[in-house]
């Protein structure tokens, strides 16, 4: 793979805008320390908006058909992101929840999915919608559920500096949107005592 361009980004042009960066704040780019810093940070943004270039419904064509119509859930998938309006990081755990109809997918390939679409410049509420709208409509499934949760280091590194404050987001389709005794198992099921 071309140093100039991995995965559809230009590593050099990165490189000249963090050269850049560093002198516009003072920092002399060419000093020992810094000098390999702008092609880290290249490679580092063509790692972590990775998920431009790749296409999450990948990891949902393949099924398997099963007799099974209660909830499915995978818990605490960890993530990180890049808030689009800073370009720092949020880290936290997606919880994604469905209902079968008549086919289940590999547990992995809901974590796969989170993975895409989490390397991309993103919002939190966004990144929720999208999970959601991708299971729904790749599955078929009665009912999907996302919950997202994260720590969002553009309010706790800078600004307002409130460390360990969490964001909760929820997308839910089908019957966890019109049936408030499948909303509430599943939420019971994702905020359980086993938690922790």
């Amino acid at each position: 793979m071309s140093e100039v361009e991995r995965g559809g980004v230009d590593l050099a042009r990165i490189e000249r805008a963090v050269r850049e960066i560093l002198a516009a704040v003072g920092e002399d780019p060419d000093r020992e320390g810094l000098s390999e810093t702008p092609a880290r940070v290249a490679r580092m943004y063509a790692e972590l908006f990775s998920g431009l270039k790749a296409d999450p419904k990948l990891h949902l064509k393949k099924f398997f058909t099963e007799r099974y119509d209660e909830v499915v859930l995978v818990r605490d998938i960890s993530f990180h992101s890049v808030c689009e309006h800073h370009l720092l990081p949020f880290l936290g755990r997606a919880h994604i929840g469905y209902v079968p109809d008549g086919k289940v997918i590999g547990l992995s390939k809901l974590a796969r999915v989170v993975e895409v679409v989490s390397r991309r410049p993103q919002v939190q509420e966004r990144m929720t919608e999208q999970i959601a709208n991708l299971l729904e409509t790749e599955l078929g499934a009665k009912g999907v559920a996302v919950v997202v949760e994260a720590e969002h280091t553009c309010m706790t590194i800078r600004g307002v500096r409130k460390p360990g404050s969490l964001c909760i987001t929820s997308a839910m389709k089908g019957i966890f949107r019109s049936n408030l005794s499948s909303r509430s198992e599943i939420m019971q099921l994702i905020n359980g005592r086993n938690r922790g």
